[in-house]
């Protein structure tokens, strides 16, 4: 199972070369910093924008709102994991 997981574009870097020097972002979520390539995505992002992250590249860039909304997903999913990491209540 693969998870894309929004971020926050906090820098950008490099674009002065495709194969030598690739543009790539530093972003970041819950105090989580991460650089990743940027040739995969949709359009290239702006500082403040969200981008959907899978293996260590942009595959999307969103709103705001979109981030916001998948990110409080994810929350409300992990909330719902017992301590263990399985599904509350789940008999193993």
């Amino acid at each position: 199972m693969c998870l894309a997981i929004p971020m926050q574009v906090v820098a950008l870097d490099g674009g002065s070369d495709e194969t030598l020097d690739p543009q790539v972002a530093l972003v970041e979520s819950d105090g989580v910093r991460k650089a990743i390539r940027l040739e995969m995505a949709d359009r290239l992002p702006t500082v403040g924008e969200y981008v959907i992250i899978h293996a260590g590249f942009a595959i999307r860039t969103l709103t705001a709102e979109e981030a916001e909304y998948n990110l409080e997903l994810m929350r409300k999913m992990v909330d719902m994991l017992d301590p263990d990491g399985g599904p509350a209540g789940a008999v193993r």
